[in-house]
């Protein structure tokens, strides 16, 4: 019975749009009217305010850490009920029903799911493949699969736990769904990297 309820509690602490609180609070604008237009930290940083903007990304990587977090080390859910509860905050994050379920891409929601599930372990390599993929490539999607890629790598390697790999299963599913206009774009490498790999040939 527990863990059945902490479903509906993930999913809400997810839904919590604190880019576009945050956004209108403190700096009296709608961070949906910038950039991609969708609620999240990306947007929030396009304001300018570096502040607000990280402020917004530590508060969506803390909504779905900490749900997930205390019913994985504190209630010591497992199983399926652990599956759900860890892709609760997502779906809240991506359908919430503060903005008329219309959310955001919930990149650092997913984060914060995994630092809720291993601590350091699968959040570190999802960072260092996101940093990796935006240095790399265009458009952001794609550094999102890399990072997801990653994490597939480290799972098979080092842990691999059925609960973990459901869990990136859904997360695949989930963010290339959100990501779905940048993956029809095509993976690309950025002018930059382009510019170098040309002078290498030369």
């Amino acid at each position: 019975m527990v863990s059945i309820a902490v479903i509906p509690l993930a999913f809400f602490c997810g839904s919590l749009p604190f880019s576009v609180w945050l956004g209108k609070i403190l700096l009296g604008l709608d961070v949906r009217k910038l950039g991609d237009g969708n609620p999240g930290a990306a947007n929030a940083f396009r304001t300018g305010n570096k502040l607000v903007g990280l402020l917004v990304l530590l508060l969506d990587i803390s909504k779905a850490a900490a749900p997930v977090g205390w019913a994985y080390f504190n209630l010591d859910i497992r199983g399926i009920p652990m599956v759900l509860i860890a892709v609760a905050p997502i779906l809240g994050h991506v359908f919430s029903p503060f903005l008329g379920f219309q959310g955001g891409k919930a990149l650092a929601t997913a984060l914060g799911v995994w630092i809720g599930l291993t601590i350091w372990k699968l959040s570190l390599p999802a960072l260092v493949g996101v940093l990796i993929g935006i240095a790399l490539f265009t458009p952001p999607g794609w550094s999102v699969m890399l990072a997801l890629s990653g994490i597939l790598a480290v799972l098979l390697i080092w842990l691999p736990d059925p609960l973990l790999l459901a869990v990136w299963f859904c997360e695949v599913f989930i963010l290339a769904w959100t990501h779905r206009l940048d993956l029809r774009q095509g993976i690309h490498l950025r002018p930059g990297v382009k510019k170098f790999f040309s002078r290498k040939k030369d």
